[in-house]
C-alpha cells in the first residue's frame, strides 16, 4: 500500500511493516448481489489480524508494524468497514498485496 501525503509539504508517510500475507486472496459471498470488488489493503488486513485475531492492543500492533496507534486505529476502522460492506452488500472482497 503506497500511501500519499496530501498537498506538497511535509514528510512522506511511513510504510507499515507487513509480517505475512494470507494464502487466501479473495472472498466471494454466495449469492453475489453486486459484482463490484472491494479492495482490502495489506496494511488493513495486518492491523485486523494483529488486533482482532491475535488480541494485541493497538499500541503493541503499532509497534510491530512500525506505525502509530492512531494509524492502527484508522487502518482498523477502514478495514472493518470494507469487510462489513462486503458481507452486507454481497460484494467480493479482494486482498490487495503491496507488490
Amino acid at each position: 500500500m503506497r500511501r500519499r501525503r496530501r498537498g506538497r509539504r511535509g514528510r512522506l508517510p511511513i510504510q507499515p511493516k507487513i509480517r505475512e500475507e494470507p494464502e487466501t486472496k479473495k472472498l466471494v459471498p454466495e449469492p453475489i448481489q453486486d459484482e463490484t470488488v472491494i479492495l482490502l489493503e495489506a496494511a488493513e488486513f495486518e492491523a485486523m489480524r494483529l488486533v482482532d485475531f491475535e488480541g494485541m492492543y493497538q499500541e503493541e500492533a503499532g509497534g510491530q508494524m512500525g506505525v502509530s496507534r492512531g494509524t492502527i486505529w484508522r487502518l482498523l476502522q477502514s478495514g472493518r468497514i470494507k469487510v462489513i460492506k462486503s458481507i452486507l452488500e454481497g460484494r467480493p472482497l479482494l486482498l490487495k498485496s503491496d507488490e
